[in-house]
């Protein structure tokens, strides 16, 4: 007989009818569809009928049954907590034999209460909080989340609903979701937290540091790049466990001075004395340097999503934030929308792969308390990836601190004015980082040296900011496209200072430009190309400290008037262009023990050494030089000690002044070669006491008056020139 011929069960149609009627008017048709498997056997040995669950309307009505009636494993229905169709809605299961106490949701207790016998709420591990009765934020809904982050079998709480929370909650729950669908979450009357706490969130994530430590003294140096550490005895490891590790403070340095602070992966056991782990490490360790591990279980897979954050409280006591994460594995959070939180939104510390994408930050209580104010922080972390995220009025939108490899995409910080910056590294010795498509103040390494003011290998990309600092011991920084604006209501200047260590910028606009240097640990030039700066009257271009090569390639300075380079270390300039105001510029100051000018055009401005050292001058390539300036000198020198050497080939230099010097030297010692120039009007005055050598041939000289020129001699030779 086939299934269509098989005749029903008498009175089955009835059965149906009516409970597919009483199912639609309580919207608990799919639910008992998703439920059928626990209501009936396997389809190959199925019964002559199925057992009809209880139906009632409330959560009430469920708990005032007689349990002296029930069935263990009878199973109902319940249309709501409170009043059918409100959310609540649930399917329960009676255990005659359960002792579990009332929770209000999952365990939920007869009314009268008997020794033995519990309704156990069914689920497949997603529990609604609207099945503890939670509709709105009048009622605080910290006991159900407490049971819920308690209850092993779930690993989704969902939230549909505004939800008042006046405990913190700290778990150590891994496997677990909040997603809160964009409802609010309010924190009205929250207990208070402990002094200077960043990691009293109302969800506080932790990992459990164990008592398992190892200490030991380096042996051989740890180089750059490696995976592989030496240990004591590679027995007291496990491959796939978590440690934490940290390098002794650093000697002489700062209290919090550490190049290694990571939760790592003991991905190998090399040999007995010998493990890889789960990082290639950024610096290198001399031996003798002590590292201390400690094993940890970490927190895993433990997400926060889609949340409306609204903070309470002014300060660390009172105030609040959503969510902390310490010794943490795999945990992102997405979609978290606060206003008004004391501490960083998210706070990460010791964390390890994680994302954070599309949150947000408004007006927190405080932009000048430490640590305060932030839309996320994270600290001795690696493998983090920030993205979409935005903030208004804040301290910082980012601080990455003592991290690696994390990267920071397409965030926007704005009113910045007052706050602070929007990205921002303490430099705690953090080194591969990326920031690609950002806006806002940037300040990279600076928080003091207490923490090492040290960071390596940053890359910042396609940034927009009114200002953009990068001038303590960062190694190798790249820029690409950064462009800082001048605004009125924060740097005037829009000034972009970087660190002579290896800092290489592409394409970049700024008005104020500087370079400084702090450190020398690079092996790579600093090389600045195609970028456009409009500096102010007498700015230092290249800062006193700088001893480094420092290169501009096609770049344009508009308006230069007095600029200063004022560093001993060679400056070269290639194919630069270079615009002074017109008729009152002063010329470049060059300190620089050796300048380097490779083509390019210069217009009503020059260069004049400050001969407080020795310099050498190397003006080629077609540089062409035209107008006029202050100096009346398009190369020239002050008063000083220092000895110059000019070597002029290829120049072609123009003025409409007569009294404009293409070269004047008049002072000092100088060492003068010009061969294969053209020099067309103005003068040339080269004082023979002045120059203690001098080439002057094969140039053309058209309508230039020669004001001073020595004799040919032993040291001097001026003939073999085209005078038109």
């Amino acid at each position: 007989m086939t299934d269509s011929a098989r005749p029903a069960s008498p009175g089955a149609d009835s059965v149906r009818s009516g409970r597919r009627a009483l199912l639609r008017a309580s919207g608990l048709a799919g639910l008992v569809a998703a439920g059928t498997a626990v209501t009936t056997t396997t389809a190959h040995a199925a019964p002559a009928r199925t057992t009809t669950p209880l139906q009632t309307s409330t959560v009430a009505e469920l708990r005032a049954l007689d349990p002296k009636h029930l069935t263990d494993g009878t199973l109902a229905l319940v249309a709501g907590h409170t009043t059918p169709g409100d959310g609540g809605t649930l399917t329960a299961r009676w255990n005659a034999h359960s002792t579990t106490p009332h929770n209000g949701g999952t365990v939920l207790t007869p009314t009268t209460t008997p020794p033995k016998g519990r309704w156990h709420q069914l689920h497949q591990g997603t529990v609604d909080l609207r099945t503890f009765g939670h509709h709105d934020p009048t009622h605080p809904a910290d006991h159900a989340l407490d049971t819920l982050l308690n209850d092993p079998t779930v690993h989704t709480i969902d939230i549909h609903t505004d939800l008042l929370l006046t405990r913190r909650h700290t778990t150590t729950r891994s496997h677990l979701t909040l997603d809160f669908h964009h409802h609010t979450l309010h924190t009205t009357g929250i207990e208070p937290n402990t002094h200077d706490n960043p990691f009293g969130a109302v969800l506080a994530f932790t990992g459990t540091p164990t008592d398992t430590t190892v200490r030991y003294a380096l042996p051989e140096t740890v180089i750059e790049l490696t995976d592989a550490f030496p240990v004591p005895d590679a027995g007291k490891f496990e491959v796939g466990q978590w440690w934490a590790v940290q390098v002794a403070p650093v000697e002489g340095g700062g209290r919090d001075e550490r190049e290694l602070q990571k939760m790592v992966e003991i991905t190998e056991i090399i040999d007995a004395r010998h493990v890889r782990i789960g990082y290639l490490n950024g610096w290198e360790l001399a031996a003798g340097r002590e590292l201390t591990w400690r094993r940890v279980e970490p927190v895993r897979d433990a997400c926060v999503r889609n949340m409306v954050f609204e903070g309470a409280g002014t300060d660390e006591y009172t105030g609040s934030h959503p969510v902390s994460y310490e010794y943490a594995v795999d945990c992102d959070v997405s979609g978290i929308h606060a206003t008004g939180a004391f501490w960083p939104v998210i706070m990460r510390r010791w964390c390890t792969r994680f994302r954070t994408e599309q949150c947000s930050l408004k007006n927190p209580p405080t932009v000048d308390y430490g640590g305060a104010g932030y839309l996320t922080q994270q600290i001795y972390c690696l493998y983090g990836h920030i993205e979409d995220c935005t903030t208004s009025n804040v301290r910082h939108l980012n601080d990455l601190t003592a991290s690696a490899y994390c990267t920071v995409v397409n965030c926007h910080g704005d009113g910045d004015d007052a706050g602070g910056n929007p990205f921002t590294t303490h430099g705690q010795y953090e080194h591969d980082l990326l920031f690609d498509g950002n806006s806002g103040l940037m300040d990279i390494a600076n928080s003091g040296a207490q923490w090492g003011m040290s960071a390596k290998r940053i890359t910042v990309r396609r940034h927009v900011c009114s200002w953009f600092t990068a001038n303590t011991r960062i190694t190798d920084l790249t820029l690409e496209d950064v462009t800082v604006i001048a605004r009125p209501t924060f740097d005037r200047e829009g000034t972009l200072t970087v660190n002579a260590d290896g800092a290489q910028l592409r394409g970049c606009t700024a008005k104020t430009f500087a370079v400084a240097q702090r450190s020398a640990r690079s092996r790579r030039p600093t090389v600045i190309s195609d970028c456009s700066f409009a500096p102010p009257a007498g700015g230092v271009l290249v800062q006193t400290p700088v001893t480094a090569p420092v290169h501009f390639v096609r770049c344009t300075f508009d308006g230069a008037d007095g600029l200063i380079l004022r560093g001993s270390g060679p400056v070269r300039l290639t194919d630069c262009t270079v615009t002074g105001p017109a008729g009152g510029a002063r010329p470049f100051s060059v300190g620089a023990a050796d300048l380097r000018i490779e083509g390019g055009s210069y217009r009503d401005t020059g260069f004049e050494a400050s001969a407080v050292r020795d310099q050498s001058v190397f003006v080629t390539g077609g540089t062409r030089f035209d107008g006029t300036n202050t100096a009346a000198a398009f190369l020239g020198r002050a008063t000083g000690p220092g000895t110059v050497t000019w070597d002029l080939s290829a120049v072609v230099s123009t003025t409409g002044d007569p009294d404009t010097a293409h070269v004047r030297l008049t002072d000092g010692v100088n060492h003068y070669s010009a061969t294969g120039c053209r020099f067309t009007g103005g003068v040339l005055h080269l004082a023979p006491p002045a120059l203690a050598s001098a080439l002057h041939t094969g140039c053309v000289e058209r309508s230039t008056r020669r004001a001073a020129l020595p004799e040919d001699g032993a040291t001097a030779l001026t003939s073999g020139n085209l005078a038109l």
